[in-house]
């Protein structure tokens, strides 16, 4: 049977280590690029609007996820409120921009992973985790004494440190970093992050390194590296460049969810070129780069697309 590896972090005795250093990160916070250098441990808040304890939005099993980690029972999936890059668009505004939820104890966070484990859920997805990972490997530690063992979907925008990352190494079993741009200009436009394309490629290979390839055990994944791509209109998110990164630089073996479900939410109404949807043509042309690239496991909703139209990837 599949086991995480989050416990044999946690029987070598490596989890307390890496609880103290994510602690000693956030007493002068360093967790993120952003870099704000606040002391989280006493309250302060930098861009990521949260102090010392995490803010949960809600919790339940979640079937609108990708097919390999919804199975039967769902995806076991945590809503962190607030967030570390703050896109104009985003879909979940009211959580991540405007903080909606609760700020709970390291002990509340655990029991909702059990409760999610006793509900039949297939593992533990981790919403916009990046600015809790400190509180985050502390509830796991509680959730493991209290039996726990789905693992663990690290579910981020993918602008993340390599040093966070690493706190990560024998924790996390799924990695879902979304590759949004590709440009640092519209990088900077749309999330005020002229470095994320910089940054992102350098964590996903990160990630990548320390768990491999998405591997999928009777129709559910249990290990590895799932990367989401929205495809934003008028080619501003430069797919042609992140579908061909992720095949020549990451692996051509690397499951990818190109998504297209871009709305003009949030303050996107106030830049002409992405004040709408994007239309068939272009998430055709998109799954067709993918395709070209040499991407052959695309999410099931891409794959689908693409045989409607007559094309086998």
């Amino acid at each position: 049977m599949f086991e995480p590896i989050y416990l044999k972090t946690f029987e070598e005795g490596k989890l307390d280590e890496k609880i103290e250093k994510a602690y000693e990160y956030l007493k002068n916070c360093t967790l993120c690029p952003r870099v704000c250098k606040v002391d989280r441990t006493k309250g302060r808040k930098g861009i990521c609007n949260t102090g010392l304890l995490p803010i949960i939005a809600d919790y339940f099993p979640h079937f609108g996820e990708e097919d390999v980690l919804v199975g039967k029972n769902g995806s076991g999936t945590i809503f962190i409120s607030c967030c570390n890059l703050l896109c104009i668009y985003c879909q979940n505004a009211s959580t991540s921009h405007l903080c909606e939820g609760e700020e709970v104890s390291i002990e509340t966070f655990a029991n909702m992973m059990i409760d999610l484990q006793n509900k039949g859920c297939h593992n533990i997805n981790i919403v916009t985790p990046t600015h809790v990972v400190p509180q985050l490997l502390s509830a796991l530690k509680i959730a493991i004494n209290k039996g726990l063992r789905l693992p663990i979907v690290y579910n981020t925008s993918g602008y993340e440190l390599p040093k966070t990352l690493k706190l990560l190494d024998g924790i996390v079993d799924i990695y879902m970093p979304d590759f949004k741009y590709w440009d640092p200009t519209v990088a900077e436009l749309y999330s005020s992050a002229k470095d994320y394309p910089q940054i992102t490629r350098k964590a996903i290979k990160i990630m990548h390194k320390q768990v491999g390839d998405l591997r999928i055990e009777k129709g559910i994944a249990v290990r590895g590296l799932l990367i989401r791509h929205l495809v934003l209109p008028n080619r501003l998110a430069g797919t042609k460049e992140i579908v061909n990164f992720i095949a020549n630089e990451i692996s051509k073996n690397t499951y990818v969810n190109i998504m297209a479900q871009y709305m003009p939410l949030g303050l996107a109404s106030r830049f002409e070129e992405i004040a709408r949807p994007i239309t068939d043509e272009e998430y055709l042309e998109a799954l067709l780069w993918a395709k070209e690239a040499g991407l052959k496991r695309l999410d099931r909703f891409c794959i689908e697309f693409l045989r409607k139209r007559g094309i086998e990837l």
